[in-house]
């Protein structure tokens, strides 16, 4: 007899593409108790159990973690309060359509089988679909189905291979909610309540109809790695320098002459047309002072005629790059494709649901030994843009097995594509590019290094050395697929032989001054976020689209954030203050750290929790006993107000989410 088996999808979408695959093509969809989550329906075999199956989804949380009675209220207690008021996570009442939609299934169901997304976010809400099937059917067997793609055989293993669901990474993201929660609706009530109504915030560009002056524990230490690079930049002050410029360039007889000579020595050879020259580089870089700098220039100008003393030649490599994870993704194709990180993961996002790549949000860099990396080439053959160098790596010319970056989640492989497509007639342009990235990106991963020649020349010039490269590419190999990539070097050097003489054909003394580091791009954003430990790979996009949805920094069109006005004075309020742990990443990583250590069993989440909340506590004690110098380093930004002024925003929370702050 079939049993009645209840499955969960995180969203409609992957319930409708999973429900599609399962039946082939011959699910009955009908409409629930929510309007935007169908259930659908047909029949199938798990484990040689015949089982009548009911597919529904939610979307995202279930549930959400806010303060209990008074404590929602900004004026219902003293945000010190916040980091010891009780706090209750229930299903909101915009929700109730899907709690009533999984419980009246729930009823008539023996098994609950949990299709939320394979990662720790998506394992704290199948305990939150859990908890609210079990209050209604205490005797259902809980499942979890484990897959990286929505393509059959991905999600016919996973029917036959459930799993309990992972309490501790449930465990994980409750205490990471919690910290959130506690401390960015202090901090959020805090500043807010302080400032509020103190400053001419629209005379300063700050849109001022009830400003909530949000606080995350994660969202400041994003924006303080933003302003301590434009503190960097403005307070760098150029200081000049002085080299000795050296360069050859040798006339076409002696050219002609050096090309022979590198045929009889079995280097590679240049084409006739190819105009040879160098530069040489001072071995001593620069020098701060005018005099010396002078005084050396003036003795190999006296003397200017240059003596090869060495000449090293050696075969190098350029590595093709390890399997794909989302940090890798979002930095490099921020940069390549000129795509935000926060629209990359949405397009990535929507790749997925489609079966087109695997599962966007993942730590691994490595494959796993078994899987079977050729199939996935094989569908790829037939493209023209990167067909030939597809058929290249199972003809065995081109393959070399993808080298492992050293991460592995446990729970997802790399990035890879999981379905061939030209591009569908209804993606986005930044849809396509996106899903060439992470073919191209396939692809190499699978092919040979790519080889050259480098050359290196020292030179003497009157005492002084200096020294030039030149690398001539010989094999391109993943350079070929992954067609962004460059490997610079002077591929027009000319012949050297040690002992040889010559004059060059430029030598000067030239001035320069020092640089201010560039404004931060935001794959370098991302980079400083990943080194130390803020948010994960499924939040670092959101972290960092949070500084320009509240207006504390600033992208333009080269991808470059800056920050405004507003969120340098937060910063540097907090800095004047001596809170570094409110805007530096230091704590927020060993955070970070902890929540990990939730997740491997290590320790449990009341320990984390307390260490958290007690740091932060401290700083909010300290915090409020220095509000004016807040108030005065604010007033350095923004124009003071007379008495009076708005009322704070009041309501049941701050700007990022129940109770103010948010991540």
């Amino acid at each position: 007899m079939p049993i009645k088996v209840l499955n969960v999808a995180e969203k409609p979408s992957v319930a409708k593409e999973v429900s599609r695959i399962l039946s082939n093509g011959g699910a009955r969809s009908r409409r629930g108790r929510s309007q935007y989550n169908p259930i659908w329906e047909f029949c199938y075999t798990i484990n040689g159990q015949q089982c009548d199956m009911v597919f529904t989804s939610v979307a995202g949380h279930l549930m959400e973690l806010e303060f209990a009675g008074q404590y929602k209220r900004w004026r219902g207690c003293s945000p010190l309060d916040l980091y010891t008021a009780p706090v209750v996570k229930d299903v909101p009442a915009d929700k109730a359509p899907l709690k009533q939609n999984l419980q009246e299934l729930a009823r008539q169901c023996q098994w609950l089988v949990l299709w939320l997304d394979c990662d720790r976010e998506g394992e704290n809400i199948s305990f939150e679909v859990i908890n609210v099937c079990q209050a209604v059917n205490r005797n259902m067997r809980i499942l979890r189905a484990r897959f990286s793609a929505l393509i059959p055989r991905e999600l016919q293993r996973a029917l036959q291979q459930l799993v309990a669901p992972n309490a501790a990474d449930a465990a994980a993201v409750d205490a990471r909610q919690e910290i959130d929660l506690r401390i960015g609706a202090s901090f959020t009530r805090f500043q807010t309540l302080l400032l509020q109504d103190k400053f001419d915030w629209a005379g300063g560009g700050v849109e001022a109809e009830r400003l909530i002056l949000s606080y995350g524990p994660c969202q400041f230490p994003t924006l303080g790695i933003i302003v301590q690079r434009a503190w960097e930049i403005q307070s760098h002050i150029p200081e000049p320098f002085w080299y000795i410029a050296v360069s050859y360039r040798p006339d076409p007889a002696a050219a002609a002459a050096a090309n022979e000579g590198q045929q009889q020595q079995g280097q590679p050879q240049r084409k006739p047309e190819q105009q040879l020259h160098c530069d040489f580089k001072w071995a001593r870089d620069r020098l701060f002072d005018q005099g010396v700098a002078t005084l050396l220039y003036e003795q190999c100008a006296e003397e200017p005629t240059a003596t090869v003393m060495q000449v090293r030649g050696r075969a190098t490599y350029k590595r093709a790059p390890v399997p794909l994870a989302t940090l890798e993704m979002c930095k490099s194709a921020s940069g390549i494709l000129r795509i935000s990180g926060e629209r990359i993961m949405k397009l990535a996002e929507e790749l997925y649901q489609g079966g087109w790549i695997s599962y966007p949000r993942t730590e691994t860099d490595a494959y796993d030994p078994g899987m079977d990396l050729r199939a996935i080439v094989s569908e790829h053959t037939g493209d023209g843009r990167w067909g030939a160098h597809a058929a290249a790596i199972l003809a065995g010319s081109m393959w070399k097995p993808p080298r492992p970056g050293g991460h592995d989640d446990k729970a997802h492989p790399p990035i890879h594509p999981t379905r061939y497509s030209a591009g569908e007639n209804d993606w986005s342009h930044d849809k396509r590019l996106l899903y060439e990235f992470v073919v191209r990106h396939f692809l190499a991963s699978c092919s040979k290094d790519a080889v050259a020649f480098e050359t290196t020349v020292t030179i003497d010039i009157a005492g002084e050395a200096f020294r030039t490269t030149g690398l001539m590419i010989t094999e391109r190999n993943w350079l070929d697929v992954f067609t962004w990539a460059t490997w610079g070097g002077n591929a027009h050097l000319p012949h050297f032989v040690e002992g040889q003489t010559f004059l060059p054909s430029e030598l000067a003394l030239r001035q320069g001054a020092t640089q201010p580091p560039p404004r931060l791009a935001e794959r370098d954003l991302i980079a400083a976020m990943e080194r130390y430990g803020i948010g994960t790979d499924a939040t670092v996009a959101e972290h960092i689209q949070k500084q320009l949805e509240r207006g504390y920094a600033e992208k333009d069109a080269a991808l470059t954030f800056w920050p405004t006005n507003l969120g340098e004075s937060l910063i540097s309020s907090y800095r004047r203050m001596g809170l570094d742990n409110l805007w530096k990443p230091d704590l927020r990583g060993r955070i970070e750290q902890g929540i990990s250590r939730i997740a491997a069993g290590l320790v449990t989440k009341d320990t984390i929790l307390a260490q958290a909340i007690n740091a932060f506590r401290t700083d909010f004690q300290l915090a409020n006993t220095r509000t004016q110098l807040m108030l005065n380093e604010v007033a350095r930004f923004f124009q003071r107000r007379g008495p009076g002024g708005a009322a704070p925003g009041g309501g049941g929370g701050g700007g990022g989410g129940p109770g103010g702050g948010g991540g």
